[in-house]
């Protein structure tokens, strides 16, 4: 217990990334994962030291798909729902987008949108549709092979090079035998198995995580049942490829996923990589999403119907916070819940007499997004909802608002049942 014990503070004095996410902890040995194993070796110290809560536990068996079965039918907005939700932002609403449904009851599900058609870009939340394009690459080179889709990101290893220029976002790194876990950037030469580099995307929300899978992502459609291939094969295959061309195979692997799986990409768009290098290479386009469409991905989701039920869940345990939670997700409302959460951020400063520029404070453009499926499985009934939020207002600390938004939405819906 001691030697955990140290492990743990050495883990917790270590700066926390950016938005976090997570996979079940009981999931290691499946994944490869070693933040897995560690945390869930410290499980007990971790929840006395706060960094996880007692909602981050649920195993494996335990996370499933909410909306499976008879077809589902999305409801029109409930008026009364919806005047709820918007007197918790007041003057403030013109500023959001806001996309609420309750699912405690799913054969009487309730809908509550604010401007759900909203434009503006996701920022790391934008990493979910990386996620969609991997799974549904897998499931294109090896339609009736699960089996060989998990040995694919188990076996194959990758190694960080030039596409990860530059990101400060820091990843923990573990293996056995180590006395404590190191926070730190990626640098080029670090090698993880596909399983790792996609929670680094998701957990860390590593943008050179994010870019360097991108640039995977477009080798394993291009090579497909041959991939992994060389580095020579792959610097060759970048080289050798004109930026036109490029640009059309990183369309096609982030963006016709999308469309492909029955949402607009008009409002809900990754365009491009998430560093600066990589952006240099595979030339993109800009991102957007609205509320409304970041909802109906996370319903199909919870239907199975993103690329299939396998791959549903797969970015479902992906979405499953077992980390430091923050932002929307820091709550102290929804400790004891399961949530399954991303969060992006884009803010900018100019001069203004009397302002004084903050994190998350920006009086430019102050874009904070999340999106969540909360579980709380404590109550009677078990509380089921799906909440995505854009914001955009100026000058006032955009983590704390969407914090206090959960905490009123949780009691609303609680209310409610």
């Amino acid at each position: 217990m001691k030697k955990i014990a140290f492990l743990v503070l050495t883990l917790m004095l270590r700066p926390w990334a950016g938005p976090a996410a997570g996979y079940p902890l009981d999931a290691s040995e499946e994944t490869g994962i070693s933040r897995l194993e560690v945390f869930k070796l410290a499980e007990s110290v971790l929840l006395e030291q706060g960094a996880l809560k007692p909602g981050s536990l649920l195993p494996t068996k335990k996370i499933r798909l909410n909306l499976r079965g008879p077809g589902f039918e999305m409801p029109a907005p409930d008026p009364g729902f919806t005047a709820e939700v918007r007197n918790m932002v007041g003057k403030d609403a013109p500023a959001y987008g806001i996309s609420v449904l309750d699912i405690t009851d799913p054969k009487n599900p309730r809908y509550a949108e604010i401007n759900g058609n909203r434009t503006q870009n996701p920022g790391s939340v934008g990493k979910i549709m990386v996620l969609l394009g991997w799974f549904q690459a897998l499931a294109d080179i090896y339609p009736d092979d699960i089996d060989a889709r998990k040995q694919v990101l188990y076996e194959t290893q990758v190694t960080a090079n030039g596409f990860i220029n530059r990101d400060s976002h820091v990843v923990p790194f573990w293996k056995r035998g180590d006395p404590k876990v190191i926070r730190r950037a990626i640098e080029i030469g670090d090698t993880a198995n596909l399983w790792t580099w996609l929670d680094w995307m998701a957990s860390a929300s590593s943008n050179a995580a994010a870019s360097q899978m991108i640039s995977e992502l477009v080798l394993l459609r291009e090579f497909g049942a041959s991939y992994p291939v060389s580095r020579a094969e792959a610097d060759a295959f970048f080289k050798n490829t004109s930026k036109s061309k490029l640009a059309k195979k990183l369309s096609a692997a982030i963006q016709t996923p999308v469309t492909r799986n029955g949402l607009n990409v008009n409002h809900l768009r990754q365009g491009s990589l998430f560093t600066r290098e990589g952006k240099s290479r595979l030339p993109g386009v800009s991102s957007t999403s609205t509320s409304s469409e970041l909802l109906r991905y996370l319903v199909l989701m919870e239907e199975g119907k993103l690329v299939d039920p396998w791959s549903s869940l797969e970015i479902k345990k992906y979405l499953y916070l077992t980390d430091h939670r923050i932002r929307y997700g820091a709550s102290p409302a929804l400790d004891s819940s399961a949530l399954y959460f991303k969060s992006g951020s884009l803010y900018s400063c100019r001069p203004e007499k009397g302002f004084t520029c903050g994190k998350y404070m920006g009086n430019k453009y102050n874009y904070l997004a999340s999106t969540a499926i909360v579980e709380t499985h404590g109550n009677n009934p078990p509380l089921r909802y799906i909440v995505v939020v854009l914001s955009n207002v100026l000058k006032k600390n955009s983590a704390e608002v969407h914090e206090n938004f959960a905490t009123d939405l949780h009691a609303l819906i609680g209310r409610s049942h």
